[in-house]
């Protein structure tokens, strides 16, 4: 609702970044995100529309070969075709979003050549004259080349499983296919718990952030004697939830230690962290 709301009139990146990290959670998620968008994209609100089709192509950057499988099935086509086409919403879906949608499933054919289904829903909107020719992208609208796999799988960084995976599939007996299905499901397993650990240190880093931020606020206000009954126990919690925070941050670092950059960057919350703490006890046991 936050990323695709018809409120705002400019792109609100960090909620649509927030839904892209939720769809890359788990194995469910595309398809039930598609479930939404699709309601989205058939709202007669023009700019909620227009914000769930931006939605939709971050997704489509960003969350990889699931969610590419699902957007080439019928089910989800036929939701963006019903907002092109007279019998449904076409009749009152505005022109600025037929456009675009026309746009998104082009686009789709440039990039996904091989999804059959993609190619002909796109070939049906032409015979029955509903695309009556191919839309000129602008370079701002134009996808990227999909990476076949997700950056950074497993079987792309150890050298050792890769070639096993590809040993085992080659052989003609059932038990060695059979262990390499069972390899398969190991390794989506691991890149799922990475993913996991990726999305609960962004989660958290961006708890930290927020947290510390408006424990300022009430912090300033409280000097000033300026803070209601009501946000001194809203600050007394944040400084709860703060303390809880610290083992947290500990623990992802733990996670972390092999990479540089992601531990600097939760130790640097970490130390937010501790000053926004220290603040606390110094500006409330001083009076």
């Amino acid at each position: 609702d936050k990323a695709t709301d018809p409120s705002t009139p400019e792109k609100n990146w960090e909620y649509i970044q927030q839904f892209c990290d939720q769809v890359n959670a788990n194995t469910e998620s595309p398809l039930l995100a598609l479930r939404l968008l699709a309601h989205k994209i058939q709202s007669p609100q023009e700019r909620e529309a227009l914000h769930a089709l931006t939605v939709l192509e971050t997704c489509v950057n960003n969350c990889g070969e699931r969610f590419h499988s699902e957007i080439a099935k019928f089910r989800f086509l036929n939701e963006l075709i019903k907002v092109l086409s007279p019998k449904y919403y076409g009749i009152w879906s505005s022109e600025k979003v037929k456009l675009r949608v026309t746009e998104v499933i082009f686009s789709w054919t440039v990039w996904f050549p091989q999804e059959v289904k993609i190619q002909d829903a796109y070939q049906m909107l032409k015979k029955q004259g509903i695309v009556k020719e191919d839309p000129k992208l602008p370079e701002d609208k134009i996808l990227p080349p999909p990476s076949p796999r997700p950056q950074n799988s497993i079987f792309d960084t150890d050298e050792e499983k890769s070639k096993l995976l590809a040993r085992l599939l080659k052989s003609s007996h059932p038990e060695d296919l059979q262990a390499a299905n069972r390899l398969i499901q190991s390794v989506v397993r691991e890149e799922q718990e990475k993913s996991a650990q990726v999305s609960r240190r962004v989660n958290t880093i961006r708890e930290v952030s927020e947290n510390v931020k408006l424990m300022d606020e009430l912090l300033e206000n409280y000097r000033r004697q300026e803070l209601s009954p009501a946000d001194q126990e809203t600050l007394q919690t944040l400084f709860q939830r703060c303390e809880k925070l610290r083992p947290l941050l500990f623990r992802l670092a733990s996670e972390a230690v092999a990479d540089n950059e992601v531990l600097a960057e939760i130790l640097q919350a970490n130390d937010k962290l501790t000053w926004a703490l220290g603040l606390y006890r110094q500006v409330v046991a001083s009076q």
